[in-house]
């Protein structure tokens, strides 16, 4: 039976390496997120405030096409993060901290929600928790120069909000991962744990 799990989390979580690794061990075709792709990115980067709308509804279509194209691969599929995070806790971010607008914000979310309502959810949504100091080792570890000025703040702040968002989600089954605890990618049982319980969760033969 076809399956399709969306992995969640924060920056520096681990969701494109989990992605990989439960692609690889369960032989389901893996979807990773594209950045590069945003052309408002490099002006929302100088100028957030004018910008935000633009690059929230790029990322916005692109993910609603992308969730729209795993719905109709013929095999079980793993996306690395859903299209429920751009909108419950980027987008939100950006509202909050004042760079967009109320009035684009609310139509934001009102094309949001008119459009989800009609996508099937996920089978179930991994999400990798984990707290600012595990964030912010794993994003040096990694290297990437744009994610080099990402405060620890801001960090907390998007992590307040995945915490809000998740706890009031009812479209599919969540499996909560303490990411703090568990070091899938390099300590195989912590791994196994995960796929372990990915498999209970969808309903396959497991020995959990």
């Amino acid at each position: 039976m076809k399956r399709f799990v969306a992995i969640a989390g924060n920056i520096g979580v681990g969701k494109s390496s989990l992605t990989a690794l439960l692609s690889d061990r369960l032989g389901w075709e893996p979807f990773y997120e594209v950045v590069a792709e945003n052309p408002y990115l490099a002006d929302f980067y100088q100028d957030m405030r004018r910008w935000s709308f633009h690059s929230q509804i790029f990322f916005l279509t692109r993910r609603l096409r992308h969730h729209r194209q795993l719905l109709d691969r013929p095999g079980s599929v793993v996306q690395d993060r859903s299209v429920y995070e751009d909108a419950e806790v980027f987008a939100r971010n950006l509202y909050l901290q004042g760079d967009m607008l109320p009035r684009d914000y609310s139509t934001y979310r009102e094309l949001y929600e008119v459009l989800t309502m009609f996508l099937p959810a996920p089978d179930l949504i991994v999400y990798l928790r984990a707290s600012v100091p595990t964030l912010l080792r794993r994003i040096a570890v990694r290297g990437r120069d744009f994610e080099r000025d990402i405060s620890p703040e801001y960090l907390a702040r998007l992590n307040q909000l995945y915490e809000e968002w998740i706890s009031h989600l009812t479209l599919c089954p969540v499996l909560v991962v303490p990411a703090d605890d568990l070091d899938f990618v390099e300590r195989t049982t912590d791994l196994e744990w995960i796929v372990e319980h990915v498999k209970a969760a969808c309903g396959e033969d497991t020995d959990v």
